[in-house]
């Protein structure tokens, strides 16, 4: 969540947060390797704001567009994260790249998902994808970047683009998805691996469960927009989405590795 971020001209200004320091390293060697679907770090300005370039296109807004529920858009976004996830493949996972929020809050299940193999996204909301032209070409919002594997990656791309959450939490454009056939077009499009796609199901629903210990930690530690969000009901609606996913595993797992 990003309070006080302005655009100035060509660039965007963000406050500091802890994040930063992770973002910038991360925006610095996607340039270095001439990655082009995120925005460039260019310093900090007079008033001590983190200075990025502003990535000309459209991001949704609430509600979402049509376009975010449209097949070919979203085939898109999953090229554009497997893009992301390789150009920043080589960087590995170093030491700083590790959140400073300590450990899991009391009562959070543990991860199943794995070693993390590399420095992930892990926020690929409508708002956070800048397209041109009907195709995704850029990744907005660092701030929610960790070490990760690609099916968590995965498995956050279909929260969002594939609709895995009940149907009455979704934004009313994504309310005629099947969940199920989006899913298997986004893991194709992706390009994910036969071992992962066998994991993604239960990854998903283990970060369900991991996101309500989480999300409320935030809120009572960070304030701001995390409180907002919980105040306004986000954790019901985790719970909802564990137990949509509880009921739908079967479909979802049968949909992505039967291709």
């Amino acid at each position: 969540m990003t309070e006080g971020l302005v655009r100035v001209g060509d660039t965007v200004r963000r406050p500091v947060s802890d994040a930063s320091p992770r973002v910038r390293r991360v925006l610095d060697f996607l340039q270095s390797a001439g990655f082009q679907g995120a925005p460039r770090f260019l310093g900090i300005d007079e008033s001590g704001r983190d200075t990025l370039s502003f990535v000309p296109g459209d991001a949704a807004g609430r509600p979402w567009p049509r376009r975010v529920a449209d097949e070919s858009s979203a085939i898109s976004v999953a090229r554009l994260v497997r893009a992301y996830d390789d150009a920043v493949q080589p960087l590995g996972v170093p030491d700083w790249a590790y959140p400073h929020d300590g450990a899991d809050p009391l009562g959070c299940p543990g991860s199943i998902a794995g070693p993390a193999t590399f420095l992930a996204h892990m926020d690929i909301t409508p708002e956070n994808v800048v397209f041109r032209d009907g195709t995704a070409v850029a990744l907005i919002d660092f701030d929610l970047l960790r070490p990760a594997t690609r099916a968590e990656e995965v498995a956050n791309l279909l929260l969002w683009w594939g609709a895995w959450m009940p149907v009455t939490d979704r934004d009313p454009v994504m309310r005629g998805v099947d969940a199920a056939s989006r899913a298997a077009v986004l893991v194709d499009a992706y390009g994910l691996g036969p071992a992962d796609r066998a994991k993604v199901v239960h990854v998903a629903r283990n970060a369900a469960d991991r996101s309500w210990h989480l999300m409320r930690h935030r809120a009572l530690t960070k304030g701001g927009g995390w409180k907002r969000m919980w105040d306004e009901g986000v954790g019901d609606k985790i719970l909802r989405r564990q137990a949509w996913l509880a009921e739908n595993a079967a479909a979802l797992h049968a949909a992505i590795t039967s291709r």
